[in-house]
């Protein structure tokens, strides 16, 4: 069977910074390249009003829009409560359950904290130490740090503002099973589908279209699965979640994918939906552990 083509993404340097109760780690966001303009304007952050005869000033700041999205891979029964500072939480009255993700449109700016608490109990802190200069989705996944303690840790990442749908792949799981995640075609008039490995801690860019994902274990058997239905201009995560705890409740690897989209949304793109983009060299540098 022809393999299906994935192109992953280049993308250039911001960063995190993040600790939790027991440690300290730094993360990375990766921004897109920007036109000469774009450049200028970055250094400046002034652009100029061309309605020369608005009262007041005609050069004012630029604003960029941050969405942030948030998912909870902590394997447990209780639920997470996002604060930004002491006293805003983002989830309202919605606490987020394991294994959930969620967009928030909510102000940022460097030196913020995010607060990741359990009941009253403060699971961990995120702290912001910069911010791209461009309207972005900024990731935070909090997960489980190792099999013995019940440490948290964090992942960020920072999506590029591109026509491609982006898939960021992020392996949570904590324990000693191996697998393998795996990208094909949905299962459409009996057809074959074509089927291509991913890579952990990689982006990598789709076309439109409904996929399938999959864990593979080492014994060729399928340990996981989700779907995926990719949009221009949208960004997914696909989550290996899951911990075999030395103590304590142990949960099995699965598959999370965020957000989930209705097929129908896919029926007036132009964009063929066939197969998928080009093999481009796979991007680890990404995240760190």
């Amino acid at each position: 069977l022809e393999h299906p083509r994935i192109r992953a993404l280049k993308q250039s340097g911001g960063h995190w910074r993040s600790k939790s109760n027991t440690m300290f780690a730094f993360f990375g966001f990766v921004l897109s390249s920007c036109t000469v303009l774009t450049e200028s304007l970055r250094h400046t952050s002034q652009h100029i009003n061309p309605d020369r005869h608005a009262a007041g000033t005609f050069v004012k700041a630029l604003e960029f829009k941050h969405r942030l999205r948030v998912c909870n891979a902590y394997p447990g029964t209780q639920a997470i409560d996002i604060y930004k500072g002491k006293g805003d939480r983002l989830n309202g009255d919605a606490p987020m359950p394991y294994k959930s993700c969620k967009d928030f449109v909510t102000p940022l700016k460097s030196g913020d904290k995010l607060e990741f608490k359990i009941g009253d109990a403060n699971a961990g802190t995120f702290s912001i130490s910069d911010l791209p200069n461009n309207d972005a989705v900024l990731f935070l996944v909090i997960h489980r740090h190792d099999t013995l303690s019940t440490a948290v840790a964090f992942e960020s990442h920072v999506f590029a503002n591109l026509l491609n749908a982006q898939v960021a792949i992020i392996d949570t799981y904590k324990g000693a099973a191996k697998s393998e995640p795996r990208i094909m075609d949905a299962p459409k008039d009996g057809k074959a589908s074509r089927s291509e490995e991913l890579r952990f801690e990689s982006v990598v860019a789709v076309n439109p279209g409904v996929y399938d994902v999959a864990l593979v274990g080492l014994d060729g058997k399928t340990k996981a699965k989700n779907s995926l239905v990719a949009r221009n201009r949208e960004s997914f995560i696909i989550l290996r979640t899951g911990v075999e705890a030395k103590m304590g409740p142990s949960y099995p690897q699965e598959l999370v994918v965020y957000p989930k989209l209705d097929p129908s949304a896919l029926h007036s793109s132009a964009v063929p939906q066939a197969m998928m983009l080009s093999v481009l060299a796979i991007l680890s540098c990404v995240f760190w552990a």
